[in-house]
């Protein structure tokens, strides 16, 4: 029971930064817009979380920061392919790239500093305590209660992101952008502002990922800490089908691999370390191959029918 609790805990809380950056990117999409600078948004945040918290002593401060670079990194991919109707293709590989050679530069001189920082005791799971007997005595419930803080925020933000989208006018609409945007602009919906505000807040979730990755999972930093994170969120926003009680699954597929990887090598297995590796993201593709057959047979599609596509009035 020990062994599959200790599993269990790896699990979820490797699983957490894919889940909120995949909630954000679910939200982005479903507004139309496509955003694949996901892998430079979660170094982005990742980056400004550590060096806050470093500096300044102040977790708050550290996810605070890291959401604000996220935010503005998102209005800058909103505003190019929005207001400027530049390709989003383009344009998110733009901010990939821009992500990815920028934080390795500014991380430079912090990557010694790791060590220092774990001796300030400020890793994040450490915020909020639940390391209590009667907690023990229960099965498996430590796996989920001995989180951290980010990781409690999930457990509320699944549940409310899918109400949002199917229980609430505000998310029919957001859901009306992404599927028709000429009809939506017809019913009176501000088709540019649904679109801003959507990327912006799918971004500061993504970057949010990204310092929860610095912050609690592996707390330090070292170049590409991310590991390819950022394309993982895609390729598990389509195993979601763009739903997210969905995403969660597929997130947790990433994790239970990754854990499973971890204690064999703690374990001294004479299997290659790159090799196991590579396991949370051969399981994900396979995974992510079989749903997109699956859903080719079942004639099920759900993509949002103008993901990718700039729109203004005057083309209608």
């Amino acid at each position: 029971m020990e062994f599959l609790t200790s599993i269990l805990t790896i699990t979820i809380r490797a699983g957490t930064s894919l889940t909120v950056a995949t909630i954000g990117e679910i939200l982005t999409e479903r507004s139309g817009t496509l955003n694949l600078g996901v892998e430079g948004i979660m170094l982005m945040g990742a980056l400004s979380a550590f060096a806050t918290v470093f500096y300044s002593h102040s977790l708050v401060l550290g996810f605070l920061v890291a959401i604000g670079i996220g935010g503005l990194l998102a209005l800058l991919h909103a505003f190019l392919t929005t207001t400027m109707r530049a390709n989003h293709v383009v344009s998110g590989l733009s901010i990939t790239l821009f992500g990815t050679g920028f934080s390795s530069f500014l991380g430079q001189r912090l990557g010694p500093a790791t060590n220092n920082f774990r001796l300030v005791g400020l890793r994040a799971e450490r915020v909020v305590p639940l390391d209590s007997a009667w907690i023990k005595q229960i099965p498996l419930l430590s796996a989920f209660l001995n989180q951290d803080i980010i990781t409690y925020s999930v457990y509320l933000l699944l549940p409310l992101s899918w109400f949002f989208l199917y229980k609430t006018r505000p998310g029919l609409w957001l859901r009306a952008v992404g599927e028709h945007p000429q009809t939506a602009d017809a019913m009176g919906i501000d088709v540019t502002k649904i679109r801003y505000l959507y990327t912006v807040i799918g971004g500061m979730l993504i970057a949010l990922g990204g310092a929860h990755l610095s912050l609690s999972y592996t707390p330090g930093w070292s170049e590409n800490i991310t590991g390819g994170r950022g394309w993982i969120v895609i390729a598990l926003v389509i195993f979601s089908m763009w739903n997210p009680a969905r995403a969660v699954w597929g997130a947790l597929l990433f994790g239970g691999i990754n854990a499973v990887q971890f204690r064999l090598q703690a374990s001294g297995t004479s299997i290659p370390a790159n090799f196991l590796n590579m396991l949370p993201y051969v399981g994900t593709i396979a995974v992510l191959v079989l749903m997109t057959w699956w859903e080719a047979l079942s004639k099920k599609v759900g993509a949002p029918a103008a993901l990718g596509t700039s729109y203004m009035r005057e083309d209608k």
